[in-house]
């Protein structure tokens, strides 16, 4: 399973949020480049990076950050928050990223996203399904939609998409522990599916967990910053 730090940011800073409240904010770090030199370091190969500015904004905002990262580190990016537009996802790409990230537009827009899908790729995507109970929720969890996750993800793969990552916003930021039973049936029903586990990991038995029930990846954002996980531990898990 490949460990998969995160680095959410906001003017520039590396933050995280509580449950995608903008006004539950905690400044970690004042460079994400020297926190993703550390996730380098400590042996890890890949990078989730949010822009919360351009989430907000619905536009790209802090894409000098990743130009910065894929420039002086090595790691694999995937970069999301705020890509609505060709161009915008034109300038990821050109910035350095391996994969866009995507997650409301493929709700509300899927027209926009298969087209993307066919002209760069399905492989330069990584698609984001944030849930609810089984239900996609979108525009920062402000809404729940009507649609299953299940439907969700086989309408993608249908598509070709390959790596999808899942978060239960009920879990997110509140180091609870993740949502295994969700993700189970996610993997029992796409077991071809690059299947990465995101929200709710408190500590390194977490991790093992999701390994053990078959995810190939996990996102890991507040745990780390809270010190409940070590980049040693992480650096254990990862592979």
């Amino acid at each position: 399973m490949q460990i998969i730090p995160a680095i959410d940011i906001i003017d520039g800073k590396c933050v995280r949020l509580t449950q995608g409240d903008y006004d539950q904010k905690t400044i970690y770090h004042e460079s994400p480049l020297e926190v993703a030199k550390e996730f380098e370091e400590a042996g890890l190969q890949r990078l989730h990076l949010v822009d919360l500015d351009g989430a907000k904004a619905g536009a790209v905002q802090n894409w000098k950050v990743l130009e910065t990262i894929a420039k002086k580190t090595s790691l694999q990016i995937d970069f999301g928050g705020g890509i609505k537009t060709e161009a915008d996802l034109q300038k990821v790409f050109d910035a350095g990223a391996n994969f866009a990230t995507i997650g409301s537009l493929a709700v509300k827009n899927p027209e926009i996203f298969s087209n993307w899908l066919q002209k760069y790729g399905p492989e330069k995507f990584l698609l984001g399904a944030d849930v609810k109970g089984e239900m996609i929720a979108v525009s920062g969890w402000l809404e729940t939609s009507e649609e299953l996750v299940y439907d969700f993800i086989q309408q993608y793969l249908d598509k070709g998409i390959q790596q999808l990552f899942c978060t239960d916003i009920s879990k997110d930021g509140k180091l609870e522990g993740p949502s295994i039973n969700l993700y189970k049936e996610i993997i029992r029903k796409f077991p071809s599916l690059y299947f990465i586990a995101s929200g709710g990991v408190a500590n390194v038995d977490d991790l093992y967990q999701l390994k053990e029930i078959g995810c190939k990846g996990a996102i890991v954002g507040k745990a780390i910053y809270e010190g409940r996980i070590t980049l040693q531990e992480l650096a254990k898990v990862n592979g």
